[in-house]
């Protein structure tokens, strides 16, 4: 298992919660080495752009985006999955969720904005 860290962005999406769906969604959120090597595409994922990994795992209505560093899960957005499916639904590609997010200019703002912020 690896250590979850928190950026000052993805706290406050977090937060957002009410305390219930905080604690089932930080509940399940459970990041082994195995769920990485081979994404089931469901749970998690794998979004890759100019050599950077980054991993998505799916929860009932939210989608939390993260990446791995040394024994440490960093995350970097915890949002509610309408927030992409209205993109998806607008640009009417026909590929996965993972696939597209790879390739949108806004999802990779989103998440350097969550690199740059502090840890907490």
């Amino acid at each position: 298992m690896f250590q979850i860290i928190f950026n000052e962005i993805s706290a406050s999406e977090i937060s957002q919660l009410d305390t219930l769906e905080q604690l089932r969604l930080l509940n399940q959120f459970k990041v082994a080495p195995d769920d990485l090597d081979k994404p089931d595409g469901e749970r998690f994922g794998r979004i890759e752009r100019d050599g950077k990994t980054l991993y998505r795992y799916r929860s009932q209505e939210y989608r939390i985006y993260f990446e791995i560093t040394g024994d440490a899960v960093i995350v970097h957005r915890v949002l509610h999955k309408g927030t992409f499916q209205d993109f998806l639904f607008r640009s009417k590609l026909p590929l996965n969720e993972d696939e597209e997010l790879g390739r949108s200019k806004h999802f990779w703002k989103l998440i350097e904005a969550g690199e740059k912020a502090r840890r907490v």
